[in-house]
């Protein structure tokens, strides 16, 4: 993926441009590299102090966007501020790896300890129960092959290429049912039942 220059385009509306992504748009992350692929840059290149570091990290987090769309919830913040914190996360982690590669070298654990938290902020803290249980069942509803590929995708941390690994099936397939899976889990999630009758009210 390449920058199309210093300027960047205007931001897309971030409920819309997510729900292309889970759809499978590829048009749609070309719009959201357009818009923020420099600010990811400028945040990586403050923690890394490398120029190629942060490009190595701008392509994961954008990778990490089309393979994981359903982890941005626009309900909860901004895609601005939710790519900004994951290149920060990620570029901490470089950082770190770095530091680990060199402590052969006589580097100590200080210089460790000095690099800052990445850990989640307010706007990233666990969903509330209701919504938790509501995905819960979501996912157990979804076909076995697309249920196996969510739970290696988003509760084991593979990318859909290792997932499919795991499971002996081609990328494409496994790419194919992430993607299935995505769609029914945002439908599902975008019209839940309506609580209040639920209730009674």
């Amino acid at each position: 993926m390449e920058s199309t220059g210093g300027t960047s385009a205007p931001p897309p509306a971030d409920a819309e441009v997510h729900r292309r992504l889970v759809y499978g748009d590829e048009s749609a992350l070309a719009e959201v590299y357009a818009a923020y692929g420099g600010l990811v840059r400028r945040v990586a290149v403050r923690v890394t102090r490398s120029p190629a570091a942060a490009e190595d990290v701008a392509q994961e987090v954008f990778a990490h966007l089309w393979s994981r769309p359903y982890t941005f919830d626009a309900s909860r913040g901004s895609l601005r501020t939710w790519l900004s914190v994951l290149a920060h996360r990620r570029a901490v982690d470089w950082v770190r790896g770095e530091a680990r590669h060199r402590k052969d070298a006589g580097a100590d654990d200080s210089a460790l300890q000095a690099i800052p938290d990445a850990g989640p902020g307010p706007d990233e803290t666990v969903v509330d129960r209701e919504r938790s249980l509501l995905l819960h069942t979501a996912l157990a509803e979804l076909p076995q092959p697309q249920r196996e590929v969510v739970h290696l995708a988003y509760f084991a941390g593979r990318t859909y290429r290792q997932a499919a690994v795991e499971l002996g099936i081609p990328e494409g397939t496994a790419k194919t049912r992430l993607r299935s899976a995505l769609r029914s889990l945002a439908e599902t999630l975008a019209d839940p039942p309506d609580a209040a009758l639920e209730r009674g009210a």
